[in-house]
């Protein structure tokens, strides 16, 4: 078995929690904020809330991620759902209101090493990745798209 590998990102938003939680728990709203990277997203499994299957991406590539759990407008966590070459994916995104108003964002996620050595490549990218995400998800729940 691989080594396990982590990410964490961090953000601070004057939006509250509500608003940064529906559009990231809602798969069909990735479409709205997730551009360039994401323009398809829709329900493979009908959803919010545990066992929903969301489908994002840009055809063919078209990534379905599964909730594994789901506190209203605080929790959501999600894992890769079917074939895919990152092994047992795990990602948190929490939303906790801050005395003013805002919320702080934590966006983590863990992964098996799915080749050996390949481990800190793909921690990177995928950080990458949820920090652009998580940058777009802020900037468009302050703007209220």
């Amino acid at each position: 078995m691989g080594r396990k590998f982590s990410f964490e990102v961090n953000r601070t938003s004057t939006a509250p929690p509500e608003a940064l939680f529906e559009r990231e728990a809602d798969g069909p709203r990735w479409a709205e904020w997730g551009k360039p990277l994401i323009v398809q997203a829709r329900w493979k499994r009908p959803g919010p809330g545990v066992g929903a299957v969301r489908e994002v991406g840009l055809w063919p590539v078209l990534i379905r991620e599964e909730t594994v759990e789901y506190e209203p407008g605080r929790k959501h966590v999600y894992t890769f759902f079917g074939a895919n070459p990152i092994k047992d994916y795990r990602a948190e995104v929490v939303c906790t209101p801050t005395t003013d108003g805002g919320t702080h964002l934590r966006w983590t996620g863990s992964f098996t090493e799915p080749v050996k050595g390949s481990g800190p490549i793909v921690a990177a990218g995928l950080e990458r990745v949820i920090r652009l995400f998580s940058g777009k998800l802020v900037k468009a729940a302050e703007k209220g798209r």
